[in-house]
C-alpha cells in the first residue's frame, strides 16, 4: 500500500475520444473465469479488434455476495449467476462505435456453452471519478506487492500520473490456452480529473482484450479493504 495526502482542484475538459460501449444482454450465467472465452467469442465476430490495442473488453463482474448468494471460487468450472441488469461493456475509440454496434447487436455468443444474446448498445462517457479500480492487471513478472507497485509507479510516471494513494489486491489467475495469466487488482485514489481520464483512456499494461488494465470508477474509498481481499 502507498498513501500520501494531497489536496488539489482541477478544471479539465472531458475528452470523448475513448468511450465505454454498454450493451444490454440476455445471459443467465457465465464461467467465473471467462475473460479468454469472452474475448475469443468476440474476436470471432470482430476479428479486427485483435490488432487494435485501444480496444478493451471488460470482464463481467458480479458482487461477492448478494441475497444469500456467495461468489464462487475463481475458475472456469464455477458459474456466475447474472441479473437482467448485467451489461456487456467494451472500451473503444468513439470513431469505431458504429462498427462495433453493427457487428454485435442481435448476435448470440457462445461463452463456454453459456449463450449470451447481445441487445442494444449505448455509449457511455468515461467517468469523472478520481478513485479508480482495475480488477485485473498483468503481473506475470512481479514477484510481490512491492515489486508490482514499483512497476505501476514507473508506468504511471510515463503517463505523467502521480501515485498518491494506491492499494493492490491479491494475485488472481486468468485461464488462457497458453497457461495461467497472473494478475493483480489496483486501486488508485486522489487522482486529478485529468489523470483519471488519461488513465481510463490509456489503461495500464497489456491484455486489454482480456479485461486487464481497464480502470473503472470506485465510488467509496471507505470500502478499500474489500479490494485487498479479492
Amino acid at each position: 500500500m502507498y498513501w500520501q495526502e494531497e489536496t488539489a482542484t482541477d478544471q479539465f475538459q472531458v475528452s470523448e475520444d475513448i468511450i465505454d460501449l454498454v450493451f444490454d444482454i440476455n445471459c443467465r450465467e457465465l464461467p467465473v473465469d471467462h475473460a479468454h472465452t469472452l474475448a475469443t467469442a468476440m474476436t470471432e465476430v470482430l476479428p479486427w479488434i485483435k490488432q487494435n490495442h485501444n480496444i478493451g473488453i471488460h470482464s463481467i463482474y458480479v458482487a461477492g455476495s448478494q441475497n444469500g448468494w456467495i461468489r464462487p471460487e475463481h475458475n472456469t468450472q464455477n458459474r456466475l449467476l447474472l441479473s437482467k441488469r448485467t451489461k456487456l461493456v467494451l472500451r473503444i475509440p468513439k470513431e469505431q462505435q458504429n462498427l462495433v454496434q453493427q457487428g454485435l447487436t442481435g448476435l448470440t455468443l457462445d461463452i463456454d456453452t453459456c449463450p449470451m444474446q447481445i441487445r442494444q448498445g449505448k455509449p457511455r462517457p468515461l467517468s469523472k471519478h478520481t478513485t479508480l479500480l482495475a480488477r485485473y492487471i498483468e503481473a506475470t513478472n512481479h514477484e510481490d506487492e512491492t515489486d508490482f507497485l514499483h512497476w505501476a509507479a514507473q508506468e504511471l510516471d510515463k503517463l505523467a500520473i502521480k501515485i498518491r494513494k494506491a492499494l493492490c489486491g491479491k494475485t488472481l489467475t486468468l485461464t488462457t490456452p497458453d497457461g495461467f495469466l497472473k494478475t493483480r487488482s489496483l486501486l488508485l485514489a486522489d487522482l486529478s480529473l485529468e489523470e483519471s481520464l488519461k488513465l481510463q483512456q490509456q489503461g495500464l499494461g497489456g491484455y486489454k482484450i482480456l479485461g486487464c488494465g481497464l480502470f473503472l470508477p470506485y465510488k467509496s474509498i471507505q470500502a478499500v479493504k474489500n479490494i485487498s481481499n479479492e
